[in-house]
């Protein structure tokens, strides 16, 4: 039974790894968290506007800053609207920290459009 053992053994050893070594994963980067509204469009008892809420992707480096893009759906009322944008670069507000603007366009759905303007939230709030 040892025998058995010590051959299974041997033989994980040899098996290649799906794992990635740590000088082969790429690094990751950080993200922003976000939650807005939409501006309020159409008129009369169909005004009205959505929420939405999510996080960015990793980093994209542009220029000498960053930008993330932002994919999401709004809420849901009797219809919903698609955001995808990419933000501004980033805005310093403390030494090491810093947040984006973002200002866009929803899609057309409903026969109409909403427009919005948020910034995210600071990335790594707690670090």
């Amino acid at each position: 039974m040892n025998k058995e053992l010590n051959e299974k053994e041997k033989l994980k050893k040899e098996e290649p790894s799906n794992k990635k070594k740590a000088s082969e994963e790429s690094v990751q980067t950080h993200v922003h968290e976000f939650l807005a509204s939409t501006k309020l469009a159409e008129e009369g008892d169909d005004r009205h506007n959505h929420r939405f809420a999510g996080v960015t992707s990793e980093v994209i480096p542009k220029g000498n800053s960053h930008i993330h893009v932002i994919m999401v759906n709004t809420d849901f009322l009797d219809h919903h609207h698609e955001v995808a944008i990419e933000t501004g670069p980033a805005i310093r507000v403390s030494e090491n920290k810093h947040v984006h603007f973002v200002k866009g366009i929803t899609t057309l759905d409903d026969g109409h459009v909403h427009q919005l303007e948020f910034a995210t939230l600071i990335q790594k709030p707690l670090v």
